[in-house]
């Protein structure tokens, strides 16, 4: 294998650090950071999410590096660090011909990344060297000064389909209530890893639908969820629900589109769980790069409160929505005083807690219900740091929609809820998944007609 050098663009390294680490293959090649990015970095670690994550993870391993040796050359410098078999190169240009430009800082930044990337294909000479960037513009100004880019490779693979519902059509003599407990392989000779839901049709046009457990089916009833405050409205609520609900699925997984109910749903049934004692808690954990211009300007809000106030909205409309379905006919949905009692009612029975991903470093997690909120905005990175926390004892609901990606370092193929979906089409030895897709938005007319004028 003949050794390579990368130079990584600012958002390879937000992404994740892991790409450190897949593009060095084992220290054979040379990783080049050049010094405008480690400035963007530096910038990058003060932010809450997961921008902030991935900033303060490189901080942690340049802190681990020795250095091999540093030296001055014709108009630029060059150190050689290295970190076990890790080979990291850290170039700064004595004179960039780029100057920064307040206004346009982002455009200037690639500009002077890319002289670095110039400077290395003559530094390293005799060996492939290429820029990496997640960014087309990026790769655009460097194929324009004649440098070899490419990005990552998981951005040109395929998201596998899941979550679908399966149909079947039955056999003459075989009706819905003869699947009960029935080993699925039987029923369907074409099952294979991630065929969670199924569509049962008779001869007769009568309908069954059911969840796989254990490879075994398990229908759905009519009398499933009864008792609970807020039901599910559509076929695909009803098999989401009822797979959270089930005591043989670790993980959950839902990938959903805007209005479709899924953190309403896992909510209700994180506490319907909890009232059948099967868990202690629930810890609700939201990793979301908000619409907004400046993400870290989060950052100077006074308190933790303050800071975090953005990240828990969702959870607060949710558990007002709750708060409002349980509250007595006798009581008024309108009275703010009813409702914000009921909500501080609602976490101290519940035990409800809020975890920031930047917060699970060093914790572990027991007897919870642990739900993982806008996942689509995590990267795999970030997914391991959250899921390494949880103990046996505890059960992950895994949400968010590859519609919705407000991360600009990550995509719909190399996200963590994308990683997880992934991992559906697997069988696992240590722990079982289920996933499905809400296709059908409930909150309203406004969902509906955006979904219908926009997707």
């Amino acid at each position: 294998m003949s050794q390579k050098v990368y130079v990584l663009d600012t958002n390879i390294i937000l992404n994740s650090l892991s790409n450190i680490f897949r593009l060095s293959e084992n220290g054979e090649n040379i990783i080049v950071i050049p010094e405008t990015v480690l400035i963007e970095l530096e910038d990058k670690k003060k932010e809450l999410g997961e921008i902030g994550y991935q900033a303060r993870e490189f901080a942690r391993l340049l802190a681990r590096a020795k250095v091999k040796e540093s030296s001055h050359k014709d108009g630029f410098k060059v150190a050689k660090l290295f970190i076990e078999t890790l080979q990291i190169h850290i170039i700064s240009i004595d004179s960039y011909k780029c100057e920064i430009d307040q206004i346009h800082i982002s455009e200037s930044n690639d500009k002077r990344i890319i002289e670095v990337a110039q400077v290395a294909q003559k530094y390293y000479k005799g060996l492939k060297t290429s820029f990496i960037s997640l960014d087309v513009y990026a790769r655009t100004f460097a194929l324009l000064k004649n440098v070899a880019t490419e990005t990552l490779r998981d951005d040109k693979e395929e998201v596998p389909e899941f979550g679908a519902i399966k149909t079947i059509e039955l056999e003459d003599g075989l009706s819905i209530k003869d699947l009960k407990n029935e080993d699925i392989e039987k029923i369907d000779k074409e099952h294979k890893e991630g065929d969670f839901s199924y569509k049962f049709v008779e001869k007769s046009g009568n309908l069954g639908y059911g969840i796989i457990q254990n490879k075994k089916i398990e229908l759905l009833r009519e009398t499933e969820f009864k008792g609970i405050k807020i039901k599910p409205v559509n076929i695909e609520q009803k098999l989401y629900m009822k797979a959270m609900l089930a005591d043989c699925y670790d993980i959950v997984l839902v990938d959903a589109k805007a209005g479709s109910g899924k953190t309403l749903l896992a909510f209700v049934c994180a506490m319907r769980l909890i009232e059948k004692k099967s868990y202690d808690k629930i810890i609700y954990v939201r990793n979301s790069i908000e619409s907004l211009d400046k993400g870290a300007d989060v950052g100077y809000l006074a308190g933790n409160d303050e800071k975090f106030r953005v990240y828990n909205m969702a959870l607060n409309d949710t558990l007002e929505h709750i708060a409002k379905k349980m509250l007595k006919k006798s009581e008024s949905s309108e009275n703010l005083n009813a409702v914000e009692n009921k909500i501080l009612e609602l976490i101290a029975k519940y035990r409800i807690e809020k975890l920031w991903p930047g917060e699970a470093r060093g914790r572990t997690l027991s007897n919870a219900i642990v739900i993982l909120d806008e996942w689509q905005n995590s990267s795999s990175k970030t997914t391991q740091l959250i899921l390494s926390r949880l103990d046996n004892s505890c059960k992950a609901i895994v949400i968010g929609s590859n519609r919705q990606i407000d991360n600009f370092y990550l995509n719909k193929f190399n996200n963590g809820l994308t990683a997880l979906l992934k991992e559906t089409k697997k069988e696992h030895d240590d722990l079982s998944l289920f996933a499905i897709e809400l296709k059908k938005a409930v909150r309203g007319k406004y969902a509906e007609f955006a979904e219908r004028i926009f997707e």
